[in-house]
């Protein structure tokens, strides 16, 4: 991992929530990247699931105090297209090396996904020390990390799938938890009709449990 890789890393890592944003209209994405922001949550996973995405990265790329990413990245097509919109951070459901590589040949920081010790073992001997289990919630959720931990206690992971706000102080109480995803603070519906005040709200609930979560570490 180069320098700029672990500074951002350690970013995502001190934001400690990474929303995974579904996104239809890319007008709508400054005014959500601001209410994250302004609640305590500087970043988020424009997923590629819709054509929107793309849009949304370009369109919050340049806010002062916020990462844009790139979420559902599965080929090297896409990998470009990242890239090219300005994603600063990527993250795959699955372990693709090819995509990988691509999106760290472009200067972007890429957490893979993983669901599997060989999984796990693949990433960190081609270099990635900090993966996202999906998904996790299906996989045995906080347990399953703990047993993940035990052979790979360098490995920092991103739990993603079912995470909540019931389960997500569990998971960043774990010091190898980097952050954890989740849609919830998100709402697809409240975003189509620009209740942003529900968001910041919501995303400030999540800071909040993130702090509480880590002073009890």
């Amino acid at each position: 991992m180069n320098d700029s890789s672990s500074s951002l890393t350690e970013r995502l890592s001190s934001i400690g929530i990474v929303p995974v944003v579904v996104l239809d209209d890319a007008d709508r994405a400054r005014d959500l990247a601001l209410a994250l922001r302004d609640g305590g949550v500087g970043c988020a996973e424009f997923t590629l699931r819709t054509p929107a995405g793309l849009a949304a990265i370009s369109a919050t790329a340049g806010i002062d105090g916020f990462l844009a990413g790139a979420g559902t990245v599965l080929t090297v097509e896409q990998a470009d297209a990242a890239i090219d919109a300005g994603a600063t951070f990527a993250v795959t459901p699955g372990y693709d090396p090819a995509v990988a590589d691509r999106l760290r040949a472009g200067g972007v920081t890429v957490v893979p996904g993983v669901a599997t010790p060989t999984e796990v073992q693949r990433a960190l001997s081609d270099g990635f020390s900090d993966v996202k289990v999906f998904p996790a919630g299906h996989l045995g959720g906080g347990s399953y990390l703990d047993a993940l931990h035990g052979p790979f206690p360098d490995v920092r992971f991103i739990p993603s799938g079912g995470v909540d706000p019931g389960s997500l102080g569990d998971y960043l109480r774990r010091s190898w938890v980097l952050a954890a995803s989740g849609s919830w603070m998100v709402p697809r519906d409240a975003i189509a009709r620009g209740d942003f005040e529900t968001i910041a709200a919501a995303a400030a609930e999540c800071a909040r449990i993130r702090d509480e979560a880590r002073s009890a570490r």
